[in-house]
């Protein structure tokens, strides 16, 4: 039986969700792809126009779920021998998915977007199985983990931004990614995305309040930062939460770690990230083969002459581990102003942002 995943989450006035959940639709539904709708009254159409014209019409219920079909934009980028055919375009599959949009009521009710979205086959995203050259080189399971890596962060951030940035309106304002069942700390996501790149210690402070004050993630998200930071501040000074999200060296973050993060420049926030998000030894030693593998493999994707391929399992316990303790982190600043964090879905963002806290000495 299949699981649906990773899945990535929006957050925007409810005045404007609407106007955002039908912006994302039309930057991630193939185009002419079946689309299906279902907000109280069904509906399946190839139309954009005539399943958004329904869910304005119906939104009132409470709930508009759409179902459709989408190209990851790794095809773009990365071709593989084993994927051609009528359902493949430049190697990579058009994939089903599932996209939700809630009224605050239902949020109230049961909180769970207020937008999200999730390919329906989290094997469609992870690529479980490829077809990899290996060449003259010995195998190596690290190289192949890496040769993942690099098609799935092309399709995890660009599928974050097209829900929550697909055009320059600003509605959402902020998002996440997680390969769990719920909008969580966002310390504890795989992706985060701002669109004011200023306030991206938001992180920090959602993070708290969630699992200090065991607020839900979607609730809280829209949030200012001046109202996050008076509810950190009302905590017991000395106050902690836990952080088993992977660091090896802090496993707790302090309500006077979150308050000086709040009150320091974003500039210097977002310089310790980005220098705190350098790829470790293990990922640098298997580095070269990875390349070396995606290119020979590319090339026989391109041309149909080379060596033989081999069917590649990339979901066995030694490829997950070394994903989750080597994975990188990305610090992107966007064009519009905004910032996206992201690491592989088996991670979290906690060991990032551990390390900038410490180089930025707000660490006890």
């Amino acid at each position: 039986m299949s699981e649906s995943g990773p899945r990535f989450y929006a957050w925007c006035d409810e005045t404007a969700r609407v106007d955002a959940h039908a912006a994302a639709l039309s930057a991630l539904v193939y185009p002419g792809a079946l689309i299906s709708v279902d907000c109280g009254t069904e509906l399946r159409t190839t139309s954009m126009d005539e399943a958004v014209a329904l869910i304005r019409a119906h939104f009132g219920s409470g709930r508009a779920y759409v179902g459709s079909r989408m190209l990851l934009s790794s095809s773009n980028h990365f071709i593989f021998p084993d994927q051609r055919g009528p359902d493949y375009s430049l190697g990579v599959p058009i994939v089903d998915f599932g996209s939700s949009c809630y009224t605050e009521a239902y949020e109230h009710r049961d909180p769970t977007g207020p937008i999200e979205m999730s390919p329906s086959d989290s094997e469609d995203f992870f690529r479980f199985n490829l077809d990899l050259a290996w060449g003259r080189g010995p195998r190596s399971l690290e190289a192949e983990a890496e040769v993942t890596w690099h098609v799935i962060q092309v399709d995890l951030e660009d599928l974050l931004l097209r829900l929550c940035a697909p055009d320059a309106s600003g509605r959402v304002r902020t998002g996440a990614c997680t390969n769990a069942w719920h909008w969580d700390a966002p310390a504890a996501m795989c992706a985060t995305y701002h669109a004011d790149a200023r306030e991206i210690a938001r992180d920090l402070a959602l993070s708290w309040v969630h699992l200090h004050d065991k607020e839900k993630v979607s609730r809280i998200a829209g949030m200012s930062q001046e109202a996050l930071r008076a509810r950190v501040d009302a905590a017991p000074h000395g106050a902690r939460v836990a952080m088993k999200y992977g660091s090896d060296f802090a496993e707790s973050l302090s309500r006077e770690t979150v308050l000086k993060a709040l009150a320091a420049p974003p500039s210097e926030l977002l310089e310790a990230l980005e220098a705190s998000a350098v790829t470790d030894d293990a990922w640098r030693a298997a580095a070269r083969r990875a390349g070396e593998i995606l290119e020979l493999t590319s090339q026989i994707a391109e041309t149909g002459e080379g060596p033989p391929t081999w069917r590649v399992y990339t979901a066995t316990s030694r490829h997950i581990r070394f994903l989750k303790k080597h994975a990188p982190f990305n610090v992107r600043r966007l064009p519009s102003g905004g910032v996206l964090l992201a690491t592989h879905p088996y991670r979290s963002l906690w060991p990032l942002w551990a390390d900038a806290l410490f180089l930025l000495d707000l660490m006890p």
